[in-house]
Order: structure tokens, then sequence, then C-alpha cells
């Protein structure tokens, strides 16, 4: 039986993400236009707009991708440790290695906030790492939903910030064994 036309374009809209997605990692929003996407992807320029009304809402789409990556990265970490305290530990470390890999860092940490905006981004992180943060901060400092909220952003905001500075080119395995070291730390205190 032939796909549905509602199947085919479940199928072309996943393979305009995954295109978008290398190429916004590889050259940022701003290096990439519709029709390199449209050219790589094998489709015209107007099945692009088909799927993504603009540059901006295929980018969004592709951040709101991205996010959910990253995510499901945190969340296999932490489902391996052994404690809940493991858990968010184990879960912040994946996070800072899954958002400063190349095929994060631009579109997550550079290009989302910047052509999104802050509320937008920030929006797209509440659904997906930012979620898994707050919840287990809630639960394990005994926090109610609002009230883990400093935590979380100010965790969240030393996370990001560490991800960008081991995404820079002259890091090395050192920086990457100091940052980690440092987000123990700071876990740490949060524990006390």
């Amino acid at each position: 039986m032939s796909p549905t036309k509602k199947e085919q374009s479940a199928v072309t809209t996943a393979h305009l993400l995954d295109v978008a997605r290398e190429m916004f990692a590889e050259s940022g929003f701003s290096g990439v236009g519709l029709e390199d996407v449209a050219a790589r992807s094998g489709v015209t320029r107007g099945a692009v707009y088909h799927h993504f009304k603009s540059k901006n809402g295929l980018f969004a789409a592709v951040l709101d991708l991205v996010a959910e990556r990253v995510a499901d990265a945190v969340s296999d970490a932490a489902s391996r440790a052994d404690t809940d305290w493991g858990q968010l530990v184990d879960g912040c470390h994946a996070f800072v290695d899954a958002a400063c890999s190349d095929a994060h860092r631009q579109i997550l940490l550079v290009d989302g906030p910047a052509v999104l905006g802050w509320a937008t981004w920030r929006e797209s992180d509440a659904r997906h790492s930012g979620r898994l943060l707050r919840e287990g901060l809630a639960e394990l400092l005994g926090l109610s939903g609002a009230s883990a909220d400093p935590a979380a952003v100010m965790l969240s905001g030393a996370m990001n910030e560490a991800a960008l500075w081991l995404a820079r080119a002259d890091a090395g395995p050192q920086d990457r064994r100091d940052a980690h070291a440092m987000l123990d730390r700071l876990l740490g205190a949060l524990r006390t």
C-alpha cells in the first residue's frame, strides 16, 4: 500500500528538519538560505514554504528538534544513575556535553536566542531540558514548582555558559574535566 498524503508530508517534514539542522549547525542561521535547504533536500523552495512558512519558522522547528534531542540525552544519562541525586548530576553533565556538541551548540545556544528572541528560546527550553531540571530540583530540594525556578535558572545559565566555553576552538580535555569538576561543586552546594 502506498503512503497517504499525510504520511508523505510527515516524511518530507522530517527530512527537511534533518537537512536544515545539519546546515544551521554547520553555517549558522545567517549562512543558510531556504533555497539551500531546498536544494540539499531535493525539493522545491515552494515545498519548504509549504511545510514551514518562513526561514524563522523552519529554524524554530529545528530548535525544538535540537532541544528535544538534548533533553533525550539528559533523560538517557539520568536513567542510568542509581540514585535520585545521581540522576540530577548525570543529567546535568549530559546537558553540558550535548549542548556543546557541534550538532547542537550553534542552534541551541547561539542562534536560538539571537534569531527567535529570548522569550521564544526560553519557552523552548522550558518544554525540554529546562523542564527536566526544574522538576528534578523541585523533587530533590523539596521545593514547590515555582520555588525551584531560581535554582533551575541559575544552574541552567551556568551550564549554558560552560557549554559555550567548552565549544571554543582552543578548549582541550583538561578544560572539559575542569568544567565538569566545577559543575559537581555547584551541584554539591545545592545539596547542603
